[in-house]
């Protein structure tokens, strides 16, 4: 059998289809890698997104709620019924959230505080502030 290949050009053909794959790899690495931020972006921002839904749902348990606007102060609200439920719903809705309410009864400002352990294993938090007062 006769090779038509040139003295010296034996495997160059072999040593560009191994390049060929190399560069392929490091595209398919550059994808998963792409992919894998893009679901770390996305559960962050649901997240915070479900935090503010829920600084939302408290900030109309307190508008409906006037007569005892007092009561939801602290972290421990369990006392009223609508806030206790807030807070199962904020340990359910967060990996390892939790949520707290500073209310000043006197002037009606309130300061909602969501807090949540990410996938990144970090503390983020969603503050919110506001105003309730009887019109």
């Amino acid at each position: 059998m006769r090779s038509f290949a040139r003295p010296g050009m034996r495997g160059v053909v072999m040593i560009e289809v191994l390049i060929a794959l190399l560069i392929f790899m490091f595209g398919v690495l550059g994808l998963v890698g792409l992919q894998a931020s893009v679901t770390r972006a996305q559960t962050d921002s649901k997240f915070r997104a479900d935090a503010s839904y829920l600084a939302s749902e408290l900030q109309g348990r307190l508008w409906s709620d006037l007569p005892h606007l007092s009561s939801y102060n602290g972290s421990s609200c369990a006392t009223t019924l609508l806030c206790a439920e807030w807070q199962s719903k904020v340990s359910a809705s967060l990996p390892q959230g939790t949520g707290s309410v500073t209310v000043n009864a006197t002037t009606g400002d309130a300061t909602i505080t969501i807090t949540w352990t990410g996938p990144d294993n970090q503390t983020h938090s969603y503050v919110t502030n506001t105003t309730v007062v009887k019109a």
